[in-house]
């Protein structure tokens, strides 16, 4: 009993160090990682809307897959809109990037993180697969298996249809988003 007792304290007090340290370890890091995201996030928009040279966040509400929308602008002028989707693809949820330009152009898509299957899924942000959506017509995309014949169909990767159909997916609500709030400057 004496010894339970014992061996109860020393477990509490390395449970106690070890989630003092862990909370500490994160207050250090928390301002670095917010710094190091927001950097990528800004590489990312200049990748996909090269045009703009300065984004904004957008007043409008970001709903469903759209977690977040921003406008980019060429001086003054609004040049396109970055959409920030998050479809749900084989592995988990995959967090990217869609540009649109006001002439109703997908400008190109940029993947942030994603959790697919390392040699087929996660080939989704190589240009081979993800450099299809830069300069289609800002409409309806469909995954085919093969080679893509029309401007409005995407090659699907090989033994990755799930993981395709989802980027897709993602770039699909962020034009019907563009459509129904964005177009025409609404």
């Amino acid at each position: 009993m004496k010894d339970d007792i014992r061996l109860g304290i020393i477990l509490l007090i390395i449970t106690a160090v070890s989630g003092f340290l862990l909370g500490f370890a994160q207050k250090i890091t928390k301002e670095p990682i917010a710094i190091q995201e927001q950097k990528t996030k800004s590489e990312a928009m200049q990748i996909i809307l090269p045009s703009a040279t300065e984004f904004k966040a957008s007043n409008k509400q970001a709903s469903g897959l759209i977690k977040e929308v921003n406008e980019g602008y060429n001086g003054s002028k609004i040049d396109g809109y970055i959409l920030r989707v998050d479809p749900k693809g084989y592995g988990g949820l995959i967090d990217m990037m869609v540009g649109i330009s006001t002439d109703g152009k997908i400008t190109g898509i940029k993947i942030l993180s994603h959790s697919e299957t390392p040699g087929l899924g996660a080939n989704a942000p190589n240009p081979k697969f993800s450099g299809q959506y830069t300069n289609k017509p800002a409409k309806e995309l469909k995954v085919v298996k093969g080679e893509a014949s029309g401007d409005d169909q995407i090659s699907a990767l090989t033994g990755a249809t799930i993981t395709s159909r989802a980027v897709t997916t993602g770039v699909n609500e962020a034009v019907k988003f563009y459509d129904s709030n964005l177009k025409g400057g609404k």
